[in-house]
């Protein structure tokens, strides 16, 4: 199937949450032998399926998935460990014979497939320990002030309450002495042992995106046989192990569950800053494909994006 290209060919179905992903890779499963590769950094985590819109049984079943279901919500995944472990499933889907399609909207371990890893410092819970400690004193938005001023670049892509990014770039500095931005810029780049089609589904209306985001966020909160996000969450927090400084917690819509069965929010909030925060997800990843000029666009909302999607990956594998 790649035997007439001189490199394996992979290709990439990215896009805004909402924006039908899992359909188009499923249907291009059902015409090109093909395996899925998840690229989203909430899908790995086990029992968090209601909230992360994971794939249904009967889809799992209909193709081959990777990288779903692999961790404990109690445990973190690294881009690092996405890298090495697409790295060895194209190689294992091309020799079988198979297309890869790496299909999500996690767009920074998209990046950091294509760029390779950096020399950053690996997390240390002492210094995390003592950075929440801070914040809980002073706020995320006093440190994120106390950022900006060690790391200029890196604080102003930040908002002042981005805690888990906050606490990253403080971290890195305090244990290598140098700021992200200047270790980041010293970064080599890599080159892929394969080819990669990126193809990126966006909306040509953003506000219809933007109902369907509510749609899909009340459908999870709606009863079904599997319960609903609310339950999902409740199950989650029986454990007795799990907390909101977690980045599994930290996801969207479980983040705001959370708080609701903390008390802290009532129903209506929670839905409505649900909503609100996946919509702020989805203009950030339409912000990070915007900066890959390379990409393919195809209008999600068309009624035949799906064939568009299959005849730019047919017309790369032909001869």
């Amino acid at each position: 199937m790649t035997k007439t290209l001189q490199r394996p060919l992979a290709v990439s179905i990215m896009g805004p949450t909402a924006s039908g992903k899992t359909a188009a890779a499923l249907a291009i499963a059902q015409r090109i032998p093909s395996e899925i590769i998840s690229v989203d950094s909430a899908l790995v985590y086990r029992g968090m399926d209601i909230g992360t819109a994971k794939p249904t049984r009967d889809e799992l079943a209909a193709a081959p998935h990777h990288l779903i279901d692999i961790i404990d919500p109690l445990d973190a995944y690294s881009v690092a460990q996405f890298r090495t472990d697409t790295l060895r499933l194209v190689d294992d889907i091309v020799a079988r014979g198979k297309l890869p399609l790496l299909v999500g909207g996690t767009m920074l371990y998209f990046k950091g497939l294509a760029d390779g890893l950096d020399d950053l410092p690996g997390a240390n819970p002492e210094v995390r320990a003592a950075l929440d400690e801070e914040a809980a004193r002073d706020g995320w938005p006093a440190l994120h002030a106390r950022l900006a001023q060690l790391d200029p670049p890196t604080a102003a892509r930040l908002k002042p309450n981005d805690a888990q990014r906050i606490q990253r770039a403080l971290e890195i500095i305090t244990l290598s002495g140098q700021p992200m931005s200047a270790l980041l810029a010293q970064k080599e780049k890599t080159t892929l042992p394969f080819d990669v089609l990126p193809l990126a589904l966006e909306p040509s209306d953003r506000s219809v995106l933007h109902e369907r985001i509510a749609l899909r966020f009340d459908k999870m909160l709606a009863d079904s046989p599997d319960g609903n996000l609310i339950t999902e969450v409740e199950a989650l927090r029986k454990r007795g192990d799990l907390h909101p400084g977690l980045p599994s917690i930290r996801c969207v819509g479980y983040r705001q569950a959370w708080e609701y069965l903390d008390g802290t929010i009532d129903y209506a909030t929670m839905r409505e800053t649900g909503i609100i925060a996946t919509r702020q997800l989805c203009k950030r990843q339409l912000t990070w494909l915007r900066a890959m000029p390379e990409r393919v666009v195809i209008d999600c909302l068309q009624p035949d994006a799906v064939n568009s999607v299959l005849g730019a990956i047919r017309n790369r594998l032909a001869p």
